[in-house]
């Protein structure tokens, strides 16, 4: 059951991942200054939506484990709450990505850096509401175990996305040339195109009825939405430490100039691809940890964790030695070998991803046992380790090494190193001592 779940959902983080590697690789193309431009604003606005998501996915534990006890209706409810409060998310949300230029501004990066963002943030922010009501709908249908449509819908945005950018982008395939306003362009359409075709799989499929998800107007549901943000916060504040950490990296990356931010982009690719293969397996693992307590049954948890943590290890293991291997291909991936930065983004990806392919198993480690504690409702603990990995060791310890002990670029990827190895190894060692003392 655990791959079953894990795989559609495997495939179908991977193939998010992929458009947004798309879009750099194809503004990357305009020249390094934009790739480092538009990868950092991608990269915010992504966290801002890997925040937002974080409080959402508490809705995925309340679905599963009232489907572990066999009541549908509460299962619907909690959907139902958790768009409400998505809605209430995205708004601000909205506003806060159109302004993010201005805000990564005052962090004192360069003009080459900050001029180009506007023109990519402001159709782009247009994609915060789809993007969390999708999400939301997806954790509903996943922890019902119904995530082959989930893939099929992102297979095909894959697609849609690749042919959107690069039309609007570059001006081909009949469409209008927008440089890097037409990544924006792209991901907000590709976004609504997404939320469509999930909706319309949900309200068509005889399985998914019974639990009422379209049934009469959106009322809120003080309990429900009390419990969502209760669990939900902490999560937040989870979610916020380890974006934090991979912001920090990033704007420090560009306050040493546009070389090792580019670097930085082109690393984080490979990263993120295996990190994301993790999250799905991690989701997976949630959703059966969740079912096993509605049932229950906690050795079915613990089991379901420990399952979860060696597949996913393993997998992140053989990942690791692929960077390693084809550094010049992964740059050549979003730089033409003719751009006046690609040896020097080369030179310093080659050296780093040694480092990375080390620490890219502790990044998989720690999303894995923090969503395994999740689906134990287990959130404030948690919280309190994220921030001592990723702030004390991961930024703190990062900047240090980085300027006042002058080691530049490779005192900020070690930070991170320490960071993400405290705090997967904190998450897992808690799941393992909860579920093996509690009845």
């Amino acid at each position: 059951m655990l791959l079953t779940i894990a795989g559609p959902l495997v495939a179908a983080y991977l193939s998010e991942f992929v458009m947004a590697l798309t879009s750099k690789a194809i503004v990357g193309k305009l020249g390094y200054e934009q790739l480092a431009s538009i990868g950092l604003a991608s990269d915010m606005t992504h966290e801002v939506i890997v925040i937002l998501v974080g409080l959402l996915s508490v809705t995925g534990v309340l679905v599963a484990q009232a489907e572990g006890g066999g009541r549908k209706t509460d299962a619907g409810m909690a959907a139902r709450q958790g768009l409400l409060i998505a809605t209430a998310l995205g708004v601000p949300a909205t506003l806060l990505v159109w302004h993010l230029d201005k805000i990564l501004a005052l962090t004192g990066q360069s003009d080459v850096i900050i001029d180009p963002m506007a023109a990519y943030l402001q159709p782009v922010s247009f994609a915060i509401l789809p993007v969390l009501w999708f999400f939301t709908l997806r954790t509903f249908v996943a922890s019902l175990a119904k995530t082959g449509a989930v893939l099929v819908i992102t297979l095909a945005a894959v697609a849609l996305n690749y042919v959107l950018c690069r039309g609007l982008v570059e001006g081909v395939y009949g469409l209008p040339e927008l440089g890097v306003a037409g990544a924006g362009w792209a991901k907000t359409i590709v976004s609504v195109f997404m939320l469509l075709a999930l909706v319309t799989y949900t309200y068509v499929t005889p399985t998914l009825r019974g639990y009422g998800l379209f049934l009469g107007r959106l009322r809120v549901d003080r309990t429900i939405c009390g419990e969502i943000i209760r669990l939900g916060l902490p999560v937040v504040g989870i979610v916020i430490l380890e974006a934090s950490l991979f912001a920090a990296v990033s704007i420090f990356s560009g306050l040493l100039g546009p070389v090792p931010l580019a670097a930085y982009q082109v690393m984080i690719a490979w990263i993120g691809i295996a990190f994301v293969m993790a999250h799905g397996l991690a989701e997976a693992g949630m959703v059966r940890i969740a079912y096993s307590i509605g049932r229950g049954s906690m050795s079915s948890a613990r089991q379901a964790g420990i399952l979860t943590f060696t597949m996913g290890i393993v997998l992140l293991i053989v990942l690791a030695v692929i960077p390693i291997t084809f550094p010049r291909l992964l740059v050549e991936t979003f730089l033409s070998p003719d751009d006046p930065g690609f040896n020097d983004v080369l030179t310093l990806t080659t050296r780093l991803l040694i480092l990375a392919a080390f620490f890219q198993v502790f990044d998989g480690l720690q999303v894995m046992a923090a969503l395994a504690l999740r689906g134990l409702r287990d959130t404030v603990v948690p919280m309190w380790f994220a921030g001592i990995g990723y702030w004390l060791f991961g930024i703190a310890g990062g900047w240090v090494l980085a300027f006042p002990a002058g080691f530049g670029v490779d005192g900020l990827w070690w930070g991170m190193a320490v960071g993400l190895t405290v705090t997967g190894s904190l998450l897992a060692g808690r799941f393992m001592i909860l579920t093996a003392r509690s009845p």
